[in-house]
């Protein structure tokens, strides 16, 4: 594939607004899941929480996109100059050059959870302001980004549970390459409501603690909330003059690779070999047209389930093993919590960011790493020059998706060195 460049992203989740505020919690390893006191749940299990949500307004005209997952889009896309980012695009691209591709799972269920609380007693009717595709339906906060820039663009939202918001990727690279736009927003949201605490409650999904991936006593997840967005545009190479991007600093971004895959083994379990995480992660590979070698480092999906780390781990070792079976990894969900449809977008900011910054962040929580999954898990964060990455999202019923992303002068190298 093409590589397609980041020009431009954000991140906002329980451990801060912004990519300053994220950087510096990874970089300190900042604890932020606590127990949960949200809303009316009743659980003992630890959660990651934007706080202040409530207090976030619509634009005007936009009163009737008013909900927590809408909110909190609102608040990411207006971090960290993002916002005018996507309008600087409009002006050289147009508005209907501009697509919106956006992961979710529960979208604005909360709202839903609040309306049939307040529901008519008698008759058993909805409030009257209780706007179902506005709120709750998946496409929501993609009608709500659109509406926000007034873009006229294509648009889609992918619900494939924790892959979500990695797929938006492969749609966006399809979209460019096919000529039908010229720059997309790409992105997850996610929000906390009843349904999906008391909903993987019943899966026996949860920890009582805050979530340890890959430690030998793992047991569950801690279910966090997040946004997370990037503007990706062709990469230098096929830019326009006019582009609004200055691809002339190092630390530049770009998408080099994706792999996608469905194994279909069970509705909630993984494959207990790891076989849709595998070709998702070769798959990678080959569009990026890179080894396993070449990768340094792994962001793991690693939820802290004993079945999924355990699956992950196994399909890792099966790709890696014989070329690089020393690679650095680590699951940033112990910081963040399992995000859950936003999984994928937060963590390939992440990835940005450690890029950026020459680190690769330490697992948060873990304190003994389960030595039966033979993968070189990074406790501790650690200073290290790194080139290209892999961040990888594995949802329920078998829906795997993988990126990795590079340095620019990462792919001319590997560019130049080809026949």
């Amino acid at each position: 594939m093409k590589p397609l460049l980041l020009s431009h992203y954000t991140v906002t989740s329980c451990i801060g607004q912004g990519l300053q505020q994220t950087l510096d919690a990874l970089l300190q390893q900042r604890q932020t899941l606590k127990p949960c006191d949200f809303e009316t749940v009743d659980l003992p299990t630890f959660i990651g929480e934007v706080e202040a949500l409530d207090d976030v307004t619509m634009p005007p005209g936009m009163q009737e996109y008013d909900c927590r997952n809408n909110r909190l889009a609102k608040l990411g896309l207006e971090q960290d100059g993002f916002d005018l980012a996507v309008k600087a695009a409009i002006d050289t691209y147009g508005a209907d050059r501009i697509g919106v591709f956006l992961g979710t799972s529960t979208s604005g269920i909360l709202e839903t959870e609040l309306a049939f609380r307040n529901r008519d007693r008698t008759t058993g009717k909805l409030p009257k302001n209780f706007i179902y595709g506005k709120t709750q339906n998946t496409y929501s906060v993609a009608y709500f980004t659109r509406e926000y820039f007034k873009l006229a663009g294509p648009a889609a939202v992918v619900s494939s549970a924790c892959s979500s918001s990695a797929k938006v990727f492969s749609i966006a690279r399809r979209m460019i390459e096919a000529g039908l736009i010229d720059a997309a927003i790409v992105g997850g949201v996610d929000t906390l409501c009843l349904t999906t605490l008391y909903g993987f409650n019943s899966l026996n999904l949860l920890s009582s603690q805050a979530c340890r991936p890959y430690d030998k006593d793992r047991d569950g997840i801690s279910i966090g909330e997040a946004a997370a967005f990037a503007l990706l545009e062709r990469a230098p190479d096929t830019q326009t003059p006019n582009s609004v991007n200055s691809i002339n600093s190092a630390d530049t971004i770009l998408l080099l690779g994706v792999g996608e895959s469905s194994d279909a083994y069970h509705m909630s379990s993984p494959h207990p070999e790891g076989l849709g995480a595998k070709l998702a992660m070769q798959q990678a590979l080959q569009s990026a047209g890179l080894k396993p070698s070449d990768i340094d480092y792994i962001n793991l999906h690693g939820t802290a389930t004993p079945s999924n780390d355990a699956a992950e781990a196994k399909a890792v070792r099966a790709v890696f093993a014989q070329e690089n079976k020393d690679v650095p990894c680590s699951s940033s969900k112990g910081a963040t919590g399992h995000t859950l449809g936003a999984a994928g977008a937060v963590e390939a900011v992440i990835c940005a960011l450690a890029l950026q910054n020459n680190f690769i962040p330490g697992g948060l929580n873990t304190e003994a790493v389960d030595t039966e999954l033979q993968l070189n898990y990074q406790l501790q964060n650690r200073p290290q020059s790194l080139q290209r990455v892999m961040s990888n999202s594995f949802g329920f019923g078998g829906t795997n998706c993988s990126l990795i992303f590079g340095l620019a002068n990462a792919a001319d190298a590997e560019t130049s060195d080809k026949p």
